[in-house]
């Protein structure tokens, strides 16, 4: 019965935590250098977030990259969770985990 119990709950739970990550192409807006903040969109009139990039790996072409090397582009792929959290007076939407971005001559790598 407990293990019955349990299980119950951990498929219930599952979509809910699958929930909180996000994946996919992003426009972005802004960048903080000091803090290591960006802030993305998916499309016009999307919701916005408030990203801690502070961890995050970031590449460039497959080569590693550093947050003020963002400034340049205007498209990028960001994986992401979802957890509100407020930080030096800001209200943060997540934390980012992975940012890459690549270049018109690099091909897109399938992963």
């Amino acid at each position: 019965m407990k293990r019955t119990a349990v299980l119950l709950i951990i498929g219930l739970l599952l979509p809910v935590v699958a929930a909180a990550l996000e994946s996919g192409q992003f426009r972005l807006l802004s960048v903080a250098e000091t803090q290591k903040w960006i802030l993305v969109s998916q499309a016009p009139g999307k919701p916005r977030y408030i990203l801690d990039a502070s961890t995050a790996k970031i590449t460039v072409d497959n080569k590693p990259a550093e947050i003020k090397d963002l400034g340049r582009f205007s498209v990028i792929n960001v994986k992401f969770e979802l957890k509100k959290a407020y930080k030096d007076g800001i209200n943060l939407d997540g934390t980012a985990t992975e940012i890459r971005v690549l270049t018109p001559e690099q091909p897109v790598k399938k992963q």
